[in-house]
């Protein structure tokens, strides 16, 4: 079953607040933009995360450095589950943060 157009439009938003959220409680120094459903992370010496809600095919995206990732929403875990590697977006971004800032931040609620 898919997920509706609301229903997406909601999860995308809640999950987008979720990591400003997370970001801005980190002490990291980093700026964010949220603009037009797309939200992006730059870190200091630029590397940026960008995550971006792909309505047709229902997915949420990541763009960085190392690649771009799809994600699709999984409801039985209530996670965005990446459709190539079905690794969860949360377990990525704490590698990925710890990669660009050398922080380890909990993602898990993500």
């Amino acid at each position: 079953m898919s997920l509706s157009e609301a229903r997406f439009h909601d999860l995308v938003d809640a999950t987008q607040q979720a990591l400003e959220d997370l970001f801005d409680e980190s002490g990291l120094d980093l700026d964010m933009e949220n603009s037009g459903g797309v939200l992006t992370v730059k870190f200091e010496g630029g590397a940026q995360l960008i995550f971006s809600r792909q309505e047709p095919l229902r997915q949420l995206w990541l763009a960085d450095r190392s690649g771009g990732f799809h994600f699709d929403y999984d409801p039985e875990s209530g996670k965005w589950v990446c459709e190539k590697s079905e690794e969860l977006l949360g377990e990525m971004l704490e590698r990925i943060v710890w990669e660009r800032a050398g922080e380890k931040l909990d993602f898990n609620e993500i």
